[in-house]
């Protein structure tokens, strides 16, 4: 160990230091001490006080040292004294690097110095020496130091903060006065008023039944709900003003509701009408297209059809770009429902070699027919932006505000015959004397005229297609409230006599099949199935009366793949026969359909699917809940010489399981089977008998009635028994033939089409299909992508043992279907769950942004 080296000798305090001069130093030499071992250097220290016994030396000789415990004080305390001034410079270094840190720090913080420090918070301290931390704190030392926070708020706490919400209550309180000022200065004169400050949750009951608490009398109330504005019409200025005297004095639900002038929708004619042909109540719709400027506005053929301007081939990539963003949300949305106790199925983990697509997609089928396409044409009527009557399609959603109607005339998927047609019901409706339907008030008379074809089965070429059309059916949907019956009846003559001119004065002549006039009194245009229908004749085919023509013989045919279907005026038929001759090829190739396959055609409309693949399997069930286009598949199947098709009304979550179990599931020990709804009424169905060789409509309706007697009796037999049996009553069922439950039970491959409407198919239809292990393949046909990844979703994602129960969910209403979809699956039964495997999409609707999905999942 190094010593360190000895002090001066002589003892020299700092006082001695600054008195003696430099000149006056005495510098003694020292030797340097030499390294002892550790025992030696402790024996000399401890012997330092005692008497040395060797011989003393002279004086003159001598060195003069120190006194040893004077020197080993100095010695301490310099040593003390050095430690102590390189601690101090180290802890200033720490402290320079710990301040240019912070100061580092502070510029990429967004929250330094935006609160100010619990110390200057308190009045009484602000004035004192500061907090501990000093200029590292992140803290403001006062209002000057304080910083906007990155909300561009400020602390609460400071007088900044106080300030600006002093600032908002004055402008709050100044508003307030000026409704107050607004409210006084309303129009008493104008019988119209609006309700501001309503419960959100409030509809027109609600609203009245408020005003009738309130006492104020009124002439009518409209209140939409989610909503905080009602609409009140009063009946005169008297009951005005008592409405603003009560609602100054009360509130509701803590809020003050308050009376306001409403603004009515202007509408002005640009061309008014200098003929009587129509009476005062043909006004127009209000603001026909509300909030849209006239740069802004859309054309009739940019509405319709807006990708009209593109070539064929540029709207099939666009389609084909929009349906892979949509396939990458159903791979997205099926990550995020996967149980977090389960792996990944094979499908997803496998989508990242493919793009994020849960399966291929292997492109996008052309249609044969590209302009005039459609087959069927609903044509709204109303008034045009001039606000003169016209019959075509609307320039957008009235929800909007948007009524304006325009001709479809530049639609270029609209045929030549169904333009000619509209333009004769336009020329009608300016001389009747009945109005037409108004969507702000809900009143009128001519609602909707729409427009289907029947096409010969021989379409080889584009060229020839408008020419083959053999048959045409006109349907009118009209509102009969208020209208005097022969008063009706006379402007029903007047339009048959009118569109049967129409169609023989054109060039060439028009074909015209039927008329049929549909009774519809709710809002929407929207008509239920089972909504009143009255056929009309036309020139040649009587003229005795409208009761010559049946409504049952008001139809007209199509041809797909060589088969003639029956076509009712409200029955589902595809709008693009060429096309859905693709669509169906597909679908069946996709089955892998053979003799041994039992075919579930779900959502089966008139039969199409199932009748054109039905050479193909050996038994086809189909699914409907239109009656009347159940009854257009039972006559289609006779007029083909189809005897393998059952078809079934009812909807189709509600016998899903039920024929599931029929087909496939049954015990053997069971009862008689049964199809049976929710409630335990009886389903319709009809199954074709196996040795009909009749192919005439007349004749399967002649032994309709004896049918439906035989099935009425073994309903009876079967009911009886299975009450006598059980002690309970299980209701009314429908006996199938042994020979369909023979062959049901011995198919080796059950396959299910579905074509579901826009929304999808039920939850409970989903689950029938999921949890049967004997459906071993689908094929998904959809004319919405949306609906198709929501069903995907629940069809295709892995449950747990133990489902979640449905505690539903308050938010609802504003998750979207897919999210919806994530949700149910928590509560879907443990059982296999399907793959995608394969998809592709069929060109239905050319010039436009919508297209048929076919995808198909297995197991």
């Amino acid at each position: 160990m190094e010593t360190t080296p000895a002090a001066p000798c002589e003892e020299t305090r700092p006082s001695d230091l600054q008195s003696t001069a430099p000149s006056d130093t005495v510098k003694v030499p020292i030797e340097e001490p030499t390294q002892l071992p550790r025992d030696s250097v402790q024996n000399s220290t401890a012997n330092t006080n005692q008497p040395m016994d060797t011989d003393p030396v002279p004086p003159s000789e001598q060195i003069q040292p120190s006194d040893p415990e004077p020197t080993a004080a100095i010695n301490s305390e310099k040593r003390k004294r050095e430690e102590e001034e390189a601690g101090l410079e180290e802890q200033t270094l720490n402290s320079e690097n710990k301040k240019q840190n912070l100061s580092s720090n502070s510029s990429s913080s967004p929250l330094w110095k935006t609160s100010l420090c619990s110390y200057y918070r308190r009045p009484s301290q602000s004035d004192g020496a500061g907090c501990s931390h000093g200029a590292t704190c992140r803290y403001a030392h006062g209002e000057a130091e304080l910083r906007p926070r990155p909300d561009k708020t400020w602390d609460p706490t400071s007088n900044k903060a106080k300030e600006m919400e002093k600032a908002k209550a004055n402008q709050k309180q100044k508003e307030e006065e000026i409704e107050d000022e607004e409210q006084l200065a309303l129009d008493e004169s104008s019988l119209d008023k609006c309700l501001v400050g309503l419960s959100r949750k409030w509809a027109n009951d609600a609203l009245k039944k408020f005003l009738e608490e309130k006492g104020i009398l009124y002439k009518t109330a409209k209140k939409k709900k989610g909503m905080e504005v009602g609409f009140v019409n009063f009946e005169n200025v008297e009951q005005v003003k008592s409405a603003m005297a009560t609602l100054r004095e009360s509130s509701s639900g803590g809020k003050t509701i308050k009376l306001r002038d409403a603004i009515k929708r202007s509408f002005e004619k640009k061309h008014k009408a200098e003929e009587g042909g129509n009476d005062d109540s043909n006004e127009g719709d209000g603001n026909l297209v509300e909030g849209m400027n006239s740069s802004k506005r859309k054309n009739v053929r940019e509405a319709v059809t807006p990708l009209a301007h593109m070539s064929y081939s540029d709207q099939l990539e666009h389609k084909k770009s929009t349906l892979t963003q949509t396939l990458k949300r159903l791979t997205r949305n099926a990550r995020k429902a996967c149980p977090d106790a389960l792996p990944l199925p094979d499908w997803i983990l496998e989508a990242r070699e493919i793009g994020g697509l849960p399966c291929k997609l292997e492109g996008i089928l052309e249609s044969p027919l590209t302009n005039g396409y459609r087959n069927k044409c609903e044509f709204s009527v109303g008034y045009s932006v001039d606000g003169k009557i016209t019959v075509g399609f609307m320039l957008g959603n009235f929800r909007e505000g948007v009524t304006a109607v325009e001709e479809p005339i530049d639609c270029p998927n609209v045929s030549n015959i169904a333009c000619t047609y509209v333009k004769v019901f336009q020329d009608f409706l300016c001389s009747s004397q009945l109005p037409i339907w108004n969507r702000i008030n809900n009143t009128g008379f001519w609602r909707q005229f729409t427009v289907r074809e029947g096409r010969n089965p021989d379409q080889d070429t584009k060229a020839e297609c408008e020419m083959q059309i053999k048959e045409v059916m006109l349907m009118i949907q009209v509102c009969s409230t208020g209208v005097d019956e022969q008063v009706m009846k006379g402007e029903f003559e007047k339009l048959r006599t009118a569109l049967s001119q129409g169609a023989s004065i054109a060039s060439p002549p028009l074909p015209l099949t039927t008329i049929v006039i549909q009774d519809h009194t709710g809002i929407s245009n929207a008509a239920p199935a089972d909504c009143p229908l009255i056929p009309l004749l036309v020139d040649g085919a009587g003229t005795d009366g409208s009761d010559c023509l049946s409504i049952d013989k008001a139809r007209i045919h199509d041809y797909i793949l060589n088969l003639c279907f029956s076509i009712s005026p409200t029955a589902f038929f595809q709008v693009n026969t060429l096309a859905a001759e693709r669509l169906y090829k597909l679908a069946g190739d996709w089955a892998e359909l053979n003799e041994d396959t039992l075919l579930f055609d779900v959502c089966c409309g008139t039969g199409t699917i199932g009748l054109t693949l039905a050479h193909r399997v050996g038994m086809v069930v189909g699914i409907e809940m239109n009656e009347s286009a159940v009854s257009d598949a039972q006559k289609n199947a006779v007029i083909n010489g189809i005897t393998n098709c059952k078809f079934i009304c009812s909807k189709a979550e509600d016998v899903m399981g039920s024929l599931l179990k029929e087909y496939l599931g049954a015990p053997t020990d069971a009862s008689p089977k049964a199809i049976l709804n929710s409630n335990g009424n009886s389903k319709k169905s009809a199954v074709v008998p196996a040795d009909s060789k009749d192919n005439t409509v007349t004749e399967l309706e002649a032994n309709h009635g004896e049918e439906n007697r035989e099935q009425e009796n073994d309903i009876t037999d079967n009911s009886e028994k299975m009450e006598d049996s059980s002690g309970t009553d299980v209701g009314p069922t429908v006996a199938c033939s042994s020979e369909s439950n023979e062959k049901g039970h011995r198919f080796k491959n059950v396959v299910a089409i579905v074509d579901p409407p826009r929304v999808g198919l039920h939850p409970t239809v989903i689950k029938a299909l999921r949890t049967h292990p004997g459906i071993r393949r689908l094929v998904y046909i959809s004319c919405n992508p949306d609906s198709l990844v929501a069903n995907a979703i629940e069809l295709c994602t892995p449950t747990t043992d133990k489902p979640e129960k449905n505690k539903g969910n308050r938010g609802w209403r504003n998750m979207s279907s897919a999210g919806l979809a994530r949700h149910r699956t928590k509560s879907m039964p443990n059982s296999q769950h399907f793959r995608p495997v394969r998809s592709m999409a069929v060109d239905l609707f050319p010039h436009t942004i919508h297209c048929e999905m076919v995808m198909l999942f297995q197991r």
